[in-house]
């Protein structure tokens, strides 16, 4: 269970962001218009395979969150918003993507904090669309977002993806969208999160009659474990569910999903890749899966309603990241391209495994920028 400790965490998060931007800086000039996915021995550029392309969207959403963390009209905010959007036009035709069921980790990442700057309306069309498309993966029989991987494959990532539908729905008024997003949270709901509060990776349908058949996995240690990173993914998707749609089941999973990450995570608060791998396995971390959970916490502490509650997630969530500040970042290898170590791809493939991946560095940057925005008196 994660203990929580005292201590100022305001200056190390501080920090952390400003290595963090360092990092994302040397990249950029490094590797300009490269969109990388994980590193090798801690470097971005190699040859090793991406297996699907779901990360394009994140090193340009860090590129806005420094933008908007930067002091106004300064010519640090002016080099920040040129190059998030040198980043993020590119990725403007994969709003009709159909190949992949991560279109929300694209354009949420990217356009949506682009449209909260600007207002711009062309950028809420390019989201609209976003959503509208991956809303064409929805089975009927068995009610899911299929996954990228088969027409009778469920993932729980695609909870973290569903909020584009929504956010499509809610800004078109189409019922039918607002439909499809409710009917997949509840399947996802229903046959991927148990009882416990954990959750499985992947869910098998019967293509022809919808029916459920088994739960399974394509990166976890098997079908009946919890692998941590889709733990994380379902804590924060229902969290986000939960704000668009005021479903008060998806709040309620989303309480379990954390209740689960707290009692079941070791004191420091950086989880296994799956907990319930062999204990020599079980001593690789996948600090991806503690950032995600780091900013889903922060997010739902202040989505519940029970005060202490918002405190157990809250503090759960600062003492994740004082974690991973303090004993995860790569600020002492000046040979290391990414911001966190320690975080996991695909174990079964040997991709990016006990690296920095993207996600992981996109999620830990938007955490820390969250914390931050915590008032001093709260960062204790």
């Amino acid at each position: 269970m994660i203990q929580f400790e005292g201590g100022r965490s305001r200056k190390v998060f501080e920090k952390t962001l400003e290595f963090a931007g360092k990092q994302v800086r040397r990249l950029v000039e490094s590797y300009p218009h490269f969109y990388p996915m994980y590193t090798s021995n801690g470097r971005w550029k190699h040859d090793l395979p991406a297996w699907t392309r779901w990360c394009d969207g994140f090193l340009p959403g860090m590129m806005w969150i420094f933008h908007a963390r930067s002091p106004k009209d300064s010519p640090e905010a002016k080099w920040w918003l040129e190059q998030a959007i040198r980043y993020t036009r590119p990725l403007e035709p994969r709003r009709f993507d159909r190949d992949v069921h991560d279109l929300g980790f694209i354009f949420m990442s990217t356009y949506y904090r682009w449209l909260k700057l600007t207002g711009d309306q062309s950028l809420r069309d390019v989201l609209i669309q976003a959503g509208r498309t991956m809303a064409l993966r929805f089975r009927e029989k068995g009610e899911y977002l299929r996954s990228f991987v088969a027409e009778n494959s469920l993932f729980i990532d695609i909870m973290m993806n569903v909020g584009v539908v929504f956010y499509a729905a809610l800004e078109t008024g189409d019922e039918r969208l607002f439909d499809v997003a409710m009917r997949h949270c509840l399947a996802s709901r229903r046959v991927l999160v148990r009882g416990d509060g954990s959750t499985a990776h992947e869910g098998i349908f019967d293509t022809e009659t919808g029916e459920f058949l088994r739960q399974s996995t394509q990166q976890g240690y098997r079908g009946d474990s919890c692998w941590s990173r889709g733990l994380s993914w379902s804590l924060y998707g229902f969290t986000t569910s939960f704000v668009y749609s005021r479903d008060i089941r998806f709040l309620k999973t989303a309480e379990a999903c954390a209740d689960y990450y707290v009692t079941q995570t070791p004191a420091d608060g950086v989880p296994p890749w799956d907990y319930d791998a062999p204990p020599e396995s079980r001593k690789l971390v996948d600090t991806s899966a503690a950032a995600i959970a780091a900013s889903g916490l922060l997010q739902l502490s202040q989505a519940v309603t029970d005060p202490s509650k918002a405190v157990l997630y809250r503090s759960a969530a600062l003492q994740v990241l004082r974690t991973l500040c303090l004993h995860y970042t790569a600020e002492a290898d000046p040979n290391w391209e990414g911001i966190l170590k320690g975080g996991v791809y695909h174990i079964h493939k040997n991709l990016g495994v006990n690296e920095s991946v993207m996600w992981g560095e996109y999620f830990f940057v938007e955490a820390l920028d969250g914390a931050l925005r915590l008032s001093e008196k709260e960062l204790v």
